[in-house]
C-alpha cells in the first residue's frame, strides 16, 4: 500500500517589489498612465529648471546684513530689506522705544489662539480669559493706565493692525453672518426683507467702497466736531462686508437640513428657538465649515485693502519700505516675505479647520 505524505505548509507569496512600498505608490500615483506618465515627467523637468535657480538666488548667494552690503551685485536675494526695516515693517510707525508692548500684544493674542484651538478647553473660562485678554492687549497698544504713555491709533500699523482688523473682524463677522441668515429664513416679512436687501446690496459692491464710504463718506454725516476713528470704521466695514457672505454660506447649510429634524424637534415640544440653537445650527454649521472659512480666508487677505485709505497695515508699511531710493529694485524680497507671513496666517486657518471637520465627524 502506497502512502502519500502531503506538505500542509504554503510558501507566502510575497506582492512585486513595484506594487508596495515607494515604487508602488510612484506607479498608482505618478505613472499610472501614459497621461499622468508624461505629466509627472514635465513637471519633474519644470523643477529642475526651476527650483535650484530659485535655492541658489534666495539661500546661496543671498545677502542679509542689514547694512546691505553686496546687494547692488544682483547675484543673489537682498534680505537685507527685510533685516534692516523689520521694526518698521512689524510695527509701522509706533514709538520705537514702546514697541514690546505691540509684541507683548501679539503674543498674547497668539497664545489665546493657540489655546482655544483646543475643543477640550471651550469653558466659561476660556470667555472670561479672552475678555482679560483682549482688555490687556488694548491697554497695552493704547496705553493711559498703569503709567504707560498713550500712543495713538494713527500710530498703529504694521503686523499688529492687521491681526486687530482680521482677528476681531472675522470673530464679529461670524455670529452676524449666522443672524442674517436666520433672518433671510425668517417667515416674518420685515426681518426677511430687510436681511435680503442687506445681502443682497453689500455682495453687490466691493470692500473698497465700503472702505472708501467709511473713510470719505461716513464722517460727512456726523455732527461737526464729531469724529469716529478711522480703525474703528474700517474695522466695521469689513465685519458688514464679511457677514453677507458668511449668511449665504449658512444659509445653504440650514437648506441641507432635512424637514424630519424640524418635525422631529417639533414633537419634543421645543419652540423655534431651542429648535435653531439645539438641532438645526448645530449641523448646519458643521456642514458649512469648509465654505465658511474659505471665505474667512479670503476675508483675512483683503483686509490689505486697508492701504487704500491710508492705513499702514502690513503692506502698507512694506510698501513704504520700497519708497527708500536705498531699496528699490528689491520689492520681489520684500513681498517673498510678506507673503511667508500671510501664508503661514491662512495655513493655520485652514489646518485648524481640517481638525475640526474630523473631530465633528459623525460619520453620517
Amino acid at each position: 500500500m502506497t502512502v502519500y505524505s502531503y506538505d500542509n505548509s504554503v510558501d507566502e507569496i510575497k506582492p512585486p517589489a513595484t506594487s508596495v512600498g515607494v515604487l508602488g505608490w510612484m506607479r498608482s500615483n505618478l505613472f499610472s498612465g501614459w497621461f499622468n506618465s508624461v505629466l509627472t515627467v514635465l513637471i519633474v523637468a519644470l523643477l529642475i529648471k526651476t527650483v535650484p535657480p530659485f535655492v541658489k538666488w534666495a539661500l546661496i548667494d543671498s545677502h542679509w546684513l542689514p547694512s546691505g552690503v553686496g546687494c547692488g551685485d544682483g547675484q543673489g536675494a537682498c534680505w537685507s530689506v527685510v533685516t534692516a526695516n523689520l521694526r518698521f515693517i512689524i510695527f509701522g510707525f509706533y514709538p520705537h522705544d514702546l514697541q514690546w508692548r505691540p509684541l507683548l500684544a501679539m503674543i498674547i493674542l497668539v497664545v489665546l489662539l493657540f489655546y482655544s484651538q483646543n475643543r477640550n478647553h471651550w469653558r466659561k473660562a476660556l470667555v472670561w480669559g479672552w475678555l482679560v485678554g483682549l482688555a490687556v492687549m488694548g491697554i497695552l497698544l493704547r496705553g493711559g493706565l498703569f503709567g504707560l504713555p498713550v500712543v495713538e491709533s494713527s500710530q498703529w500699523g504694521g503686523l499688529p493692525l492687521t491681526l486687530l482688523l482680521s482677528v476681531f473682524g472675522l470673530t464679529a463677522a461670524y455670529p452676524v453672518g449666522v443672524l442674517l441668515a436666520l433672518g433671510r429664513q425668517s417667515e416674518m416679512l420685515v426681518v426677511k426683507s430687510l436681511s435680503v436687501v442687506y445681502i443682497e446690496m453689500i455682495r453687490g459692491v466691493p470692500l473698497i467702497s465700503l472702505l472708501f464710504m467709511s473713510s470719505v463718506i461716513f464722517p460727512l454725516f456726523l455732527p461737526e466736531g464729531v469724529t469716529v476713528n478711522k480703525i474703528l470704521r474700517a474695522q466695521v466695514a469689513i465685519i458688514l462686508f464679511t457677514a453677507a457672505y458668511i449668511a449665504e454660506v449658512v444659509r445653504g447649510g440650514l437648506q441641507a437640513i432635512p424637514n424630519g429634524q424640524y418635525e422631529a424637534a417639533d414633537s419634543l415640544g421645543l419652540n423655534h428657538v431651542q429648535i435653531m440653537r439645539l438641532i438645526i445650527l448645530p449641523q448646519a454649521l458643521k456642514i458649512v465649515i469648509p465654505p465658511s472659512v474659505s471665505i474667512l480666508i479670503s476675508a483675512f487677505k483683503d483686509t490689505s485693502l486697508v492701504v487704500i485709505i491710508a492705513l499702514y497695515d502690513l503692506l502698507k508699511t512694506t510698501k513704504s519700505v520700497l519708497s527708500d531710493p536705498k531699496w528699490m529694485g528689491f520689492s520681489a524680497e520684500a513681498y517673498i516675505f510678506l507673503a511667508v507671513i500671510y501664508f503661514l496666517c491662512c495655513f493655520f486657518m485652514s489646518n485648524y479647520s481640517r481638525k475640526l471637520e474630523r473631530e465633528l465627524d459623525t460619520g453620517l
